[in-house]
């Protein structure tokens, strides 16, 4: 009988069957748990996914379990790629194993350096990855990036390095302060707490390790009266840096409020990036990103172009954390999703989004 070997992220909208993934599945999808089987020339394991834009839960096809996953944790994804940490030994790699395209009977699995602690630093909780490219094709200068919790950030080369670099912030951050990439700047940015400023990284981190800093000034703020404005104050709120494919960047604000009926309906404020002068980036309000979608979860948050999938609404936010949710701002509408129909009966919180995925 197969047997869970770890499970993630809890879900979503009610549909009826699961159906095996084919060439005309696209994405983007929420991992929902690995499943693997015993069998006589090795454990066979498959990937339950949940694609978004058809509501549908996908099994990837059945492929070779790499024996580096058999005591690991889904810890980080970026491009398409994840993170595992052994639960035993903390040891860390990088595969392709979600994946639906990637190799039956060999996916890739990449060794990582074992991690290293600053002092008084902790490496035991990881709040991100990020990735500056895609390990495949081979790419000897491939950067990977880890945001831990309090203020360490560790890189390394993993096709050049034997260990990390580690790298303190200026300041203390959350576990939703994420690390992301820009491929327009070719620099690691990070938000600093309160989302006033953006810090960045060089990618060729060893020539310095000091961050550059952009003060974000907001413009064209909406209005709004005061007894919404102190509400609005006292959600929780989460600062997320995303990077569109043409290179356009935006600040996304994701607001949630708590009652003791649960979570409520979430708000998300986004600002453009206009222009950059002298250290300050000119943020302004806006509810229409066009055709495009935003994905926000733990994994890098990324965007894509919703003309490119027929169930994607475009000027759309996906959220996957304290709710999972799509906004539409061009109709002022919520969706709440639920859990599909034959979905694994537990299936623990653990919100991630995987890009689309295409054949290398």
């Amino acid at each position: 009988m197969p047997r869970l070997l770890f499970k993630l992220s809890p879900l979503i909208y009610k549909s009826g069957s699961v159906r095996t993934f084919s060439s005309s599945t696209t994405g983007p999808y929420t991992p929902m748990c690995m499943i693997m089987s015993p069998s006589p020339n090795g454990n066979v394991g498959e990937a339950l996914l949940f694609n978004v834009d058809s509501c549908e839960l996908v099994r990837s096809p059945e492929k070779a379990f790499p024996k580096e996953l058999y005591n690991a944790t889904l810890v980080g994804t970026s491009r398409g790629w994840g993170m595992f940490s052994n639960r035993l030994d903390r040891s860390a790699v990088i595969s392709d194993f979600l994946n639906p395209y990637a190799s039956k009977s060999e996916p890739k699995v990449i060794p990582l350096p074992p991690f290293t602690t600053i002092p008084t630093y902790q490496t035991e909780v990881v709040c991100n990855m990020a990735m500056s490219s895609s390990p495949e094709p081979y790419d000897k200068d491939w950067v990977v990036g880890i945001k831990f919790l309090g203020k360490q950030l560790s890189f390394c080369r993993p096709h050049l390095d034997l260990r990390w670099t580690n790298i303190p912030t200026p300041f203390e951050s959350w576990d939703t302060s994420k690390l992301m990439y820009s491929k327009k700047d070719q620099r690691f940015n990070l938000l600093a707490p309160g989302g006033n400023y953006l810090c960045s990284w060089d990618h060729d981190f060893n020539k310095d390790k000091k961050p550059k800093f952009h003060e974000l000034v907001l413009h064209n703020l909406p209005s709004m009266p005061r007894e919404q404005q102190k509400r609005l104050d006292s959600n929780c709120r989460e600062d997320h840096w995303v990077e569109s494919p043409s290179g356009e960047s935006f600040l996304v604000k994701w607001f949630s409020e708590y009652t003791p009926e649960g979570c409520k309906v979430p708000m998300v404020m986004v600002f453009r990036e206009e222009d950059t002068k002298d250290g300050r980036k000119n943020m302004h309000y806006t509810d229409d990103i066009g055709d495009m979608c935003i994905f926000i979860s733990k994994s890098e948050d990324f965007c894509v172009k919703a003309s490119s999938f027929r169930g994607l609404n475009p000027n759309s936010i996906f959220l996957n954390g304290r709710l999972f949710v799509s906004l539409n701002m061009s109709k002022f509408s919520c969706r709440l999703y639920e859990y599909p129909e034959d979905t694994p009966y537990t299936i623990p919180y653990s919100p991630y989004w995987l890009p689309p995925f295409s054949s290398y």
